[in-house]
């Protein structure tokens, strides 16, 4: 329920160092210049999970750390946004850039491992002149902010744009610097991992003019959320450059997990939350599903995507707390499709409420017309966020194949590991049979006070084998990432390994085909 705001400005470290760059030149003899990402591509088990050569192949690429945002930025001095929030090959993207910088230019990187360094230049704008756009209006009534800027620069989504997730850095010729996120796929992919970028929740969190799905004016007003709050966010505008340089959530939620699959070599396809619902049915060509560490708003597609492939044994992994928390749906904006994000939060206000109520948005759980709680699908529930404080992870099933190899055992804590929002096993809420209760960790809840457990679970859906994980906190993937030197009880060295426990066995197939889940509920919650 809570945004997490973590901007990374150093790199993380090359974890186990497993994949160094003498073992991709040993492993892979293709060209550097031009690397295949079809699904026809060599793939063979490694201790991480399945690997790629293609991704090998990527990382001998020259490796930059330029991407970064190492200086102080005032807020506004350049920021934009696209026509599209993915692209693939073949498909034009049009950026939308207002700056004080008299010029400016664009570089496109693929983010990842490269070496440490974690992204690849792809491409470069020639110097565009600059302007400052005209202030963006909002919708009376929804509070909907959307722009209507000029075009700045077109470009075409080429073989060179691999698919991956991409920041697109504005540079002033002042030294103004933001990001413009884009999300490159390939639909005919049939990678083993599908990394699913959140980008409804970056959004729906995106503060940019004034207003979002839980903030509006004046400042102050109370109430919460606010009565002013948007009802409807767009696309077509910028990520609030004073927020993390717009990129806050991919920085801190996502990218230590890219950077960590493409160093480990995985086999990795990227979607956006958008790829789900409209090509959801693409997900039975992948075995597991990667939701990443702040991904609230679902649609019914999504959703009813996500069911359907369950049934046929893909493996979902959930790395946040409060998924599919609110129901939401997409419509088009001025600059195309899906390019709006719709939440009335109070179905009765919605327009398609008794129209079509299977549409209407609102929350998952609890309500009315359309109830359908998170932890049918997750195997937890969302419970509440702490901002200030973190937790460890304590470890109540230390038999579990997802703690091999660690040395841990009942009772060990890992320090550092939860935080922000928190999902808990609720015996009042409807849960999937079987479900495994591996780390039991207190925590407080922050608006409250109120002593409560963080639930790291795992189950397998009967008869397709499908497993599905939950880690029970926002906090796991930014905890992927080495501490800075000198760190006390650093929990990035477990939680990679047991990251790549789960990555191992979810890729070979429906885990519980191996690994049925034997539900150990009613030692933790008696009568659950």
């Amino acid at each position: 329920m809570v945004s997490v705001v973590l901007v990374v400005l150093l790199l993380p470290s090359a974890g186990s160092g497993r994949h160094s760059t003498s073992r991709v030149d040993r492993r892979s003899s293709r060209s550097t210049g031009s690397v295949s990402t079809k699904a026809s591509s060599a793939t063979f088990a490694g201790p991480d999970g399945t690997e790629a050569r293609w991704v090998i192949a990527q990382n001998k690429l020259p490796g930059t750390t330029s991407w970064r945002i190492t200086t102080p930025q005032t807020p506004d001095a350049i920021m934009g946004y696209a026509s599209r929030v993915q692209a693939r090959e073949g498909q034009r993207v049009t950026l939308y850039v207002s700056t004080v910088a008299p010029s400016f230019r664009v570089d496109a990187y693929r983010m990842g491992y490269y070496q440490g360094k974690g992204a690849h230049l792809v491409w470069r704008s020639k110097e565009l002149p600059g302007s400052v756009q005209p202030a963006c209006p909002v919708t009376p009534g929804i509070y909907m902010v959307s722009c209507s800027w000029s075009p700045a620069v077109t470009f075409t989504v080429t073989k060179a744009w691999v698919q991956g997730q991409y920041l697109l850095k504005l540079v002033g010729s002042g030294d103004q610097q933001s990001y413009v996120p884009l999300t490159v796929w390939d639909p005919s992919s049939h990678a083993t991992y599908v990394i699913m970028a959140g980008v409804a929740t970056w959004q729906v969190f995106n503060p940019f003019g004034g207003y979002d799905l839980y903030e509006g004016q004046p400042p102050g007003l109370k109430g919460y959320p606010y009565p002013t709050r948007s009802r409807v966010v767009s696309f077509d505008r910028p990520y609030a450059t004073d927020y993390g340089n717009g990129s806050a959530s991919f920085l801190g939620n996502e990218y230590p997990l890219i950077y960590y699959a493409e160093e480990h070599g995985l086999n990795v396809t990227y979607w956006t939350d958008i790829t789900l619902a409209e090509h959801g049915s693409l997900l039975e060509n992948h075995r597991v599903l990667i939701s990443p560490g702040h991904d609230e708003e679902w649609s019914l597609r999504m959703r009813q995507a996500v069911v359907t492939a369950r049934a046929h044994g893909v493996n979902l992994i959930f790395f946040g707390a409060s998924p599919i928390l609110r129901k939401i749906r997409y419509q088009a904006s001025p600059l195309g499709p899906a390019m709006e994000v719709v939440n009335y939060r109070d179905p009765t206000a919605d327009p398609l409420y008794g129209k079509d109520d299977a549409e209407v948005t609102q929350n998952w759980w609890g309500q009315a017309p359309a109830s359908a709680p998170a932890s049918e699908i997750v195997g937890s529930s969302y419970v509440g966020f702490n901002n200030t404080t973190t937790f460890p992870l304590v470890v109540s099933d230390a038999s579990s194949w997802l703690f091999r190899g660690t040395g841990l055992t009942d009772g060990s804590q890992i320090p550092g590991v939860l935080g922000a929002d928190f999902n808990q096993y609720l015996t009042s809420r409807p849960n999937p049979p079987g479900v495994e209760i591996v780390a039991h960790s207190p925590v407080v809840i922050g608006f409250d006070g109120a002593h409560l457990y963080a639930d790291t679970t795992y189950y397998s859906w009967r008869p397709s084998g499908a497993g599905v994980f939950e880690t029970g906190t926002n906090n796991w993937i930014s905890t992927l990432s080495a501490c800075p030197p000198g760190t006390a009880s650093c929990p990035a060295p477990l939680i990679q390994k047991i990251t790549g426990n789960l990555l191992r066995v979810f890729g070979a197939g429906p885990a519980g085909k191996t690994y049925p889940s034997v539900s150990n509920v009613a030692q933790f919650y008696p009568g659950g």
